[in-house]
């Protein structure tokens, strides 16, 4: 990521919680000056993950402001004036109400690029929901299981990212500023793409139907193997020391050793496999 891309990009984030941290987070990586405004209780993300706030706002400056009060309006007014990028994560109701629609915004700072972070389009944009409601709607749950992480938030924010950018570049042509929607349930469907497709179904090839594609317990821990091309396929037989590779031989043969004995023999063969994490890497 280039550090200095957005250097003197001036960026105002009205928002909480995951997708709009995280984009801001980022635009911050590449260069750009970034001002969080947050209610005077502060962001859910600083009670729910302290230590993940903390890194996400490294050298982002928070404002708290209680938007109802004329003084903080009257500064955030002020500080939207100076921004290129107005961030929002909030719902299009609660924007009219702090008077921040974007007919109204457009008109005093043509320039001003806004991107809206909101929970579905169009006629749904006020629809209440949350990262497992969208990845419900996108297909992607498997009930009863929790998702491991946050695929809609973070599709989502990564969809923020590449918007901003988008828009900033079409200003830098003609000098006007624009609004651009990115909807987190648009973002979790796009996570999805690969399982609507049959990609990654249960039968699909990258679901389980290909024994070199699929995770296996070892002697100790489980293991992903990842052999697609031939010239994977062939060193993962080598690697393996078995004729063919259906599912019970590679099963029988990774049982005899430690996941991380196998990932480190993987490593130094060339060969796409890797010791199942327990936990998140931090």
């Amino acid at each position: 990521m280039d550090a200095g891309a957005l250097s003197g990009t001036r960026v105002v984030a009205l928002v909480t919680n995951v997708p709009g941290p995280v984009a801001a987070s980022r635009l911050r990586a590449m260069g750009a000056d970034v001002v969080k405004i947050e209610p005077a209780q502060g962001d859910p993300l600083a009670a729910a993950a302290p230590e993940w706030y903390a890194a996400l706002h490294r050298d982002v400056r928070v404002q708290k402001l209680k938007l109802r009060d004329d003084p903080d309006r009257a500064l955030l007014r002020e500080l939207i004036a100076e921004a290129d990028v107005l961030l929002t994560a909030t719902r299009a109701s609660a924007l009219e109400r702090a008077r921040l629609q974007w007919r109204d915004l457009h008109e005093r700072h043509p320039s001003l690029v806004q991107v809206a972070v909101v929970g579905e389009a169009a006629q749904h944009a006020d629809r209440a929901g949350h990262d497992l409601t969208y990845q419900a709607r996108a297909g992607l749950l498997s009930p009863p299981s929790m998702p491991r992480t946050l695929v809609a938030d973070m599709a989502a924010a990564a969809h923020t990212v590449s918007a901003t950018l988008a828009a900033l570049v079409a200003r830098s042509r003609d000098g006007a500023g624009r609004y651009v929607e990115v909807s987190i349930v648009d973002a979790a469907r796009t996570m999805a793409e690969p399982l609507r497709y049959g990609l990654t179904t249960l039968t699909g090839p990258l679901g389980g139907a290909l024994p070199a594609y699929r995770v296996y317990p070892a002697a100790e821990g489980w293991v992903a193997v990842a052999a697609l091309e031939a010239h994977f396929l062939e060193r993962l037989r080598e690697l393996l020391n078995v004729d063919r590779l259906d599912e019970t031989s590679i099963a029988m043969a990774l049982a005899t050793r430690s996941a991380a004995a196998w990932e480190e023999l993987a490593n130094a063969s060339d060969v796409p496999l890797a010791a199942v994490a327990t936990q998140a890497m931090v």
